[in-house]
């Protein structure tokens, strides 16, 4: 396998495109990268191996089934900067992320500590879960992303004695925003004894984020593959930290995998070590089949975070230039620019009052984003030159006169 220089995939064609061939993302402006990446033709290759070891091994598959979940918690180990540290944590592998905190929130002490802390912009999987706690009782503090400069400091102050947990994003769903200063509310939560999660989904591998610069040693984290790992569907992971002995209240039979052999536990539910204490059930195992062959697709390309990064800034800068000379009417449609680019994660947010009718006009000029709220989402991918950035571009500038 050869790995790329980023020049090769700003060029027409771009050199990573071949290997999307049934995705052909070389014949569509796929901009809807920060919400799914097209796959490489070696998920396809993973995802029929999983059908025919099924069919040749029957019940005994699952010996190879829980070695690409292995080489899946190894993948998403390496882009959290730990991969085979012993004071990297474990990883609870789910189908997605909201099994995972339902899991997470049910190990907290929320009798005797009954106060959660969150942000007013965390994704729906986190938002709509506490908003319906909340509804039966437990106190839920939330902590406005504006003004974003000051956020990390801000959710220290609202942590407090009574506070069992703190879920925060480190890049910011609606708007691609980086969140900074992240080890300074872990400090805040340790010295408190509070829990706090990390929703790594919009960083992991649009940014690096290793934990050890971070400060977040101590830290739970959650995250997954659809995005901009390029996984697929079900592929999503719980960090452990190093020496957790939380109890899962949500449990699956997975999580006692490892001492089912074993006696008695003095009439307590028994939970294996590190992260299998929150494992799930029986599940099926095809999207680790794919992930395990993606991961290794993006390690012998050299397709590394700091690389996926650098390309990624390239890609935003040239849909901000672009969009710029258009000089559309800023009351139409406009960009933030009290925000350098480089504090923005892996897609370019547009504001505008009528994002939707701009989805569906790019939709019409064979331009595919997506939209929230009033923010209108160009996300572009490794595998996209910058002709076709530019062509999606003057399709946004032509529906603009359109409507």
């Amino acid at each position: 396998m050869t790995a790329f220089e980023p020049e090769e995939l700003y060029g027409e064609p771009n050199a990573l495109a071949r290997h999307y061939s049934r995705f052909r993302v070389a014949e569509r402006l796929l901009l809807t990268g920060h919400s799914h990446q097209a796959w490489p033709d070696c998920g396809f290759d993973g995802q029929r191996r999983a059908w025919e070891d099924a069919a040749r091994l029957v019940d005994a598959k699952w010996e190879e089934a829980f070695a690409r979940a292995d080489r899946v918690r190894a993948g998403f180990a390496a882009l959290l900067g730990a991969p085979g540290q012993p004071d990297g944590g474990d990883y609870a592998l789910g189908g997605n992320t909201h099994e995972l905190v339902i899991r997470f929130l049910s190990a907290l002490s929320l009798r005797t500590r009954p106060r959660l802390v969150t942000t007013d912009g965390e994704f729906h999987s986190i938002r709509r879960q506490l908003e319906r706690l909340e509804e039966e009782g437990l106190a839920v503090a939330r902590v406005p992303v504006d003004p974003i400069d000051s956020l990390s400091e801000r959710l220290c102050r609202a942590v407090d004695d009574e506070t069992a947990g703190v879920l925060v994003s480190a890049v910011l769903y609606r708007d691609a925003r980086v969140v900074a200063g992240l080890g300074q509310v872990a400090e805040r939560c340790e010295r408190v004894g509070a829990a706090l999660l990390v929703d790594a989904y919009h960083a992991l591998n649009a940014i690096p984020f290793d934990l050890s610069q971070l400060e977040l040693g101590r830290a739970f984290v959650v995250g997954g593959g659809y995005k901009y790992c390029q996984l697929g569907e079900g592929n999503c992971f719980l960090r452990v930290p190093p020496g957790c002995r939380l109890r899962p209240a949500v449990t699956g039979w997975f999580a006692e995998f490892s001492t089912l052999r074993r006696g008695g536990d003095a009439g307590r539910v028994r939970y294996g070590p590190g992260a299998e204490r929150f494992a799930g059930s029986t599940y099926d195992p095809t999207s680790h089949y794919r992930a395990a062959e993606v991961f290794d697709f993006f390690r012998d390309h050299g397709l590394s975070p700091e690389f996926l990064r650098t390309v990624s800034r390239h890609q935003v800068g040239h849909l901000a230039e672009a969009f710029d000379a258009l000089d559309l009417d800023p009351g139409l449609i406009d960009r933030e620019r009290g925000i350098p680019l480089e504090a923005v994660g892996g897609f370019l947010a547009l504001r505008t009052a009528r994002a939707r009718e701009f989805h569906e006009a790019l939709v019409e000029r064979g331009v595919a984003t997506d939209y929230r709220d009033d923010l209108l989402r160009l996300g572009p991918a490794p595998y996209l030159s910058d002709r076709q950035l530019v062509a999606a571009i003057a399709a946004l500038g032509d529906a603009a006169t359109a409507l």
